[in-house]
């Protein structure tokens, strides 16, 4: 096909095809622009404005990584949280016991435990509770109240409970604690009144050295 007339003349003015070469010919001046198709080669962008895409990119790369937790942060995180458990249990487990100013009265008062909450209370001769906590005295084995495995067991436990129940009321209490026994309860040195509650026990027959393991009193 032949070209068309504007296509003919548009080619031999300077700027091939440009309106601006056809602007430079006043009798080409009057002629409609829009006759002429457009060419087009894409959107074309500045400099200043690749630079600025580039930067949003980055700030925003920026923004994700500072709000990114990686993996060694996370491993820190625990380890930090473990070491603050173990120091909190071990400040716990050797915090000061409650005790008594000399001279003054009884502050916390024993009653023998019952069914219901046990706060401050003697279970038998080498066991009780103070402030909520259960307190096995060290080095000593009192006969067993639950249940006894004889009548004469069963008359000692009572008398060991109720021994136990006065000296822990008699004065000031003073605990040592020495860690925890496979049950739950707190080991512990008490004394009462300025007096090892467990050498009392023992020299009144209420009690015996703990030889390990559990021996019947009949």
């Amino acid at each position: 096909m032949a070209p068309e007339w504007s296509d003919r003349l548009t080619d031999s003015l300077p700027g091939r095809g440009s309106f601006a070469g056809m602007a430079r010919y006043p009798r080409f001046r009057g002629l409609r622009l829009g006759r002429f198709p457009a060419r087009s080669y894409g959107p074309r962008r500045s400099w200043h404005g690749a630079h600025r895409e580039r930067a949003i990119y980055r700030a925003a790369a920026r923004r994700t990584a500072s709000g990114t937790i990686t993996a060694p942060y996370v491993v820190m995180l625990i380890l930090m949280a473990a070491i603050v458990a173990m120091l909190g249990h071990d400040w716990w487990e050797h915090r000061p016991a409650p005790s008594i100013p000399a001279g003054a009265p009884p502050a916390v008062h024993f009653t023998i435990c019952g069914p219901g909450a046990r706060v401050n209370c003697v279970v038998d001769g080498d066991t009780f509770w103070m402030g909520g906590r259960k307190i096995r005295i060290l080095d000593i084995d009192a006969p067993e109240t639950h249940p006894p495995r004889c009548a004469r067991e069963a008359r000692l436990g009572e008398a060991a409970t109720d021994r136990l129940h006065a000296l822990l009321n008699a004065g000031e209490v003073r605990i040592a604690r020495e860690g925890e026994d496979r049950y739950g309860r707190t080991l512990a040195r008490v004394s009462a009144d300025g007096r090892p509650v467990g050498d009392v026990l023992i020299a009144e027959g209420l009690a015996r050295p703990y030889a390990g393991g559990r021996r019947p009193w009949c």
